[in-house]
């Protein structure tokens, strides 16, 4: 295996577990620009990146195409048809891995605030982990709740971090994860990451989205091979 992974992206616009299945929000406008392009940019002008693909469900193919496609075209971005489930969209994303690759990004299309740096962190711990993914500290104690909504416990906010995306795999966890065998807890690489990393599912999702990119550092990159990578943060 090559010194340096190589990196297939998936970026998915089904809602990933523990989200409301109807929160996705790849389609809604962030300053002027759909929600999924501003996440697929993350990944553009990176060596270690080979392949980037986002997946949608059946029923929005055509949609995505109409409002997306020219864009992800030009940029040499794939899209496919997955399902319409988040284990769907990985198990179609893991039948076309570039054979280039090494190790897998999963993305959230609806997280289009990441910073780069917490992405460059991932790209230099991927050789020594299957699975890592990036973590925010929680900020408040946390109520569980009951069946009914009632409070039930009280619990530490030192105890939890949220889970954020992207997420990066070795290309077998993730062969291994498309055939069904998930992820114990206890396996994850967790890099404490950026809280400006929002989600979208909506417009109103979106104006707080704006705030935080506006916080955001700016990245140090190359100059931009096409109109579309100049718009990277």
């Amino acid at each position: 295996m090559s010194s340096t992974p190589q990196f297939s992206v998936f970026v998915l616009t089904a809602s990933p577990p523990g989200e409301p299945a109807d929160s996705n929000g790849a389609l809604v406008k962030l300053d002027g620009r759909e929600v999924a392009l501003r996440s697929v940019e993350l990944f553009m002008n990176r060596p270690e990146i080979t392949q980037i693909a986002v997946l949608v469900s059946p029923d929005a193919e055509e949609e995505m195409k109409r409002k997306l496609g020219g864009a992800l075209g030009f940029m040499g971005v794939k899209l496919w048809v997955g399902g319409k489930k988040w284990q769907e969209q990985i198990t179609a994303a893991a039948a076309k891995i570039s054979p280039e690759a090494t190790n897998v990004f999963l993305h959230d299309a609806s997280r289009p605030v990441t910073p780069y740096a917490d992405i460059d962190a991932i790209l230099e711990a991927a050789l020594g982990h299957p699975a890592i993914a990036l973590a925010a500290p929680v900020r408040s104690p946390l109520v569980e709740l009951d069946e009914g909504g009632g409070a039930r416990a009280m619990h530490p906010a030192a105890a939890f971090m949220s889970l954020l995306t992207p997420q990066a795999f070795s290309r077998q966890r993730f062969t291994d994860l498309a055939a069904g065998k998930a992820i114990h807890a206890s396996e994850w690489k967790l890099l404490k990451a950026s809280p400006l990393n929002v989600r979208v599912a909506n417009a109103g999702d979106a104006s707080f989205a704006k705030a935080m990119m506006n916080l955001l550092p700016k990245a140090k990159i190359k100059a931009p091979n096409n109109p579309f990578e100049e718009a990277q943060w």
